[in-house]
């Protein structure tokens, strides 16, 4: 049983949906172009990587969630096997990370919809986007549940849609429309790495963002009926999610598109194929379904950031009434104030100088690999914890510990990666300086808390 006094509300149908496209946005459909610009080809290792980085995370993760399926998800988790200090501060730095998630969607929906009404300033389109979208999270886990079921299945047709046309393309299918193929892989534009294993390396740091949001469906899942059975399914199905969307939609744009193309970062890896397949609209398809694949995004966002404020507020890291639920079970409270500063950051975005809201997204930059890193040391260390309660491990991590130790060295190394590659060392410095400020404040928390006797459930 989970822990939360949420309602169960959420469906079968809308845990699997959620589960299925929840790494779909705008990350695979537009900025999957700055990586292969940046690797070439071998755009396709690093997806290969990261890819299988997320399966093992999403493994530890399910061991967990499934013995004890929780909203606050991971935090709740290191709360147990780390320390309440790091529980607090991890579920505080994701918690930031989808609040200034919300505004760069908002920002990206604007502009497509400035481009079709040029005379509404795009600040205006912005918050109305948020306040349109993210107001399914205000009634019941049901209606968002509702709302992610058929964005995500617009998302995942347009992808499968997507593949067919390109598959056709390349079996010599389409008349007039000859393309390269797997020769354009290997041997064409400087061959398969053209630019040496320091672009791949970057191109991992750029796809490792796309993936974020794979975790969501264990938070997801603590509101639905069955929440083991639910964590299994999402975190089985993780291989193939990522084996289809991820990998088989780069390899056929990649067999398309040259890497070098000047135009693939400025307008996304999928318009650019359906341009040179001479797809007729090819940017109003692709602006609606990044359009789709931003509401359903930001939808998630305020959901998960607001299930994430409410879990720190039931363990007492939180103020109280961010905890309260309405007579439907829904935390209201925090799915205002993650929208609130959602707005807020949007507008600071347009109105105060472009420094400020580039420092506040470099504060985020690096959370989700801190996240996957909390992910693996607590299982790590909550493994033994479980079998002594005599928990059910139903789904258990491979190979432990040395895939889990495998994760962690593996996170350490892109984490100090990003302090000697230019691009992403204001990141990491922000991110870094953040979290000692929220891991302080956690230390501080825990100390005045165990200072009084006070015992919080975990």
């Amino acid at each position: 049983m989970s822990n939360t006094a949420l309602a169960p509300g959420l469906k079968q149908r809308h845990v699997t949906m959620l589960s299925i496209a929840g790494v779909i946005g705008a990350g695979l459909f537009v900025f999957s172009g700055h990586a292969i610009a940046k690797a070439g080809p071998a755009a396709l290792l690093a997806y290969l990587c990261t890819g299988a980085l997320v399966v093992l995370v999403m493994r530890m993760l399910g061991e967990m969630a499934v013995a004890s399926p929780d909203t606050g998800s991971f935090s709740t988790y290191a709360d147990r096997a780390i320390g309440r200090w790091a529980g607090f501060s991890i579920g505080w730095l994701y918690w930031w990370f989808w609040v200034l998630a919300i505004p760069l969607e908002a920002i990206a929906a604007a502009n497509i919809l400035n481009a079709w009404m040029p005379t509404v300033d795009t600040w205006v389109f912005a918050s109305a986007v948020i306040v349109l979208v993210t107001g399914s999270n205000f009634f019941s886990v049901a209606r968002y549940g509702e709302f992610e079921f058929w964005f995500g299945l617009l998302k995942i047709l347009a992808i499968l849609g997507f593949i067919a046309l390109c598959s056709a393309a390349l079996l010599d299918l389409l008349p007039e429309r000859p393309v390269s193929g797997l020769q354009r892989l290997m041997a064409e534009h400087g061959g398969f790495a053209p630019n040496g294993l320091q672009a791949i390396v970057g191109a991992m740091l750029t796809t490792m963002f796309s993936f974020i949001g794979a975790e969501v469906v264990t938070i997801a899942a603590a509101e639905s009926r069955n929440p083991a059975r639910q964590i299994t399914r999402a975190t089985n199905s993780v291989v193939w999610r990522i084996c289809v969307f991820y990998l088989l939609s780069i390899g056929l744009i990649l067999s398309i598109v040259p890497w070098d193309d000047p135009r693939l970062p400025e307008v996304g890896s999928f318009q650019r194929t359906l341009e040179i397949l001479q797809v007729p609209n090819a940017k109003l398809l692709m602006d609606i379904v990044v359009l789709v694949a931003v509401a359903s995004c930001m939808n998630s966002q305020v959901y998960t950031g607001s299930r994430m404020l409410y879990s720190l507020a039931k363990r007492g890291d939180a103020p109280a009434f961010l905890g309260r639920t309405t007579q439907a079970k829904v935390p209201r409270a925090a799915v205002a104030a993650t929208t609130v500063l959602g707005v807020v950051a949007t507008f600071i975005n347009y109105f105060a100088p472009q420094s400020v809201f580039a420092f506040l997204l470099a504060t985020s930059g690096a959370v989700a690999l801190l996240v996957y890193l909390v992910i693996a040391v607590s299982q790590l260390r909550l493994r033994k914890k479980l079998l002594a309660s005599g928990a059910p491990l139903q789904c258990r991590m491979w190979l432990f510990p040395w895939l889990t130790w495998a994760v962690i060295a593996f996170i350490s190394g892109a984490l100090a990666s990003m302090c000697f590659i230019p691009a992403y060392r204001t990141e990491i410095v922000a991110t870094g300086l953040l979290a000692i400020v929220i891991i302080c404040l956690g230390l501080l928390s825990a100390r005045r808390r165990e200072r009084a006797g006070v015992v919080l459930p975990c």
